[in-house]
């Protein structure tokens, strides 16, 4: 029964582990979209106000 609960416990903090890094990962992805997104923005205003 030991060796059981030792297999449960591992698994319980492994999969901890692996949400936070989804997590963490999902953090840095949609910082650099939201970076991308406005670098586009600032671009088109620029291109845009040179035609005038």
């Amino acid at each position: 029964m030991k060796r059981y609960s030792y297999l449960l416990i591992s698994l319980l903090l492994s999969s901890c582990s692996i949400i936070g890094g989804i997590f963490k990962a999902g953090i840095w992805t949609g910082i650099f979209i939201v970076a991308l997104v406005v670098i586009l923005i600032i671009f088109l205003i620029s291109r845009g106000s040179r035609r005038d």
